[in-house]
């Protein structure tokens, strides 16, 4: 076990989310509980951007907003499929084809999952699952 990572969870982590976020600092896990109570973007950003750190393949790439998924990062389309695969499972939502394919930057993600989750909260999250 990594030091950094606490063997802890806050309580109101379900089972699943624990499951998931279990190789996550627990400022990672923090960050969800808090975007779950309060819809804190920066929280959201932070899940997102940790994320994107360990499906990451080049791990000395800079993780910066204008930073390609595929040119800069590494990413190939396998990995951008696990990613959304993780993504959908965490925050329970549905991402289809069309939506991820117009994904092409860190911040392009960001700004995707904040408007997601916005839709989520909203009652407006209807892309089927495929």
């Amino acid at each position: 076990m990594q030091p950094s990572v606490s063997t802890s969870n806050p309580a109101s982590l379900t089972p699943a989310v624990a499951a998931l976020l279990r190789h996550f600092p627990e400022e990672v896990r923090s960050a969800f509980v808090r975007l779950r109570e309060s819809g804190d973007a920066a929280a959201g950003d932070t899940l997102v951007l940790a994320i994107v750190a360990d499906h990451m393949p080049d791990k000395n790439a800079a993780l910066v907003d204008s930073a390609a998924l595929m040119a800069d990062l590494g990413f190939d389309s396998v990995t951008i499929a696990e990613m959304v695969f993780f993504l959908e499972d965490l925050l329970q939502v549905n991402v289809s084809n069309a939506e991820i394919i117009r994904v092409r930057t860190v911040g392009d993600l960001r700004a995707f999952v904040r408007v997601k989750l916005a839709d989520q909260t909203a009652g407006r999250d209807l892309a089927p699952r495929a």
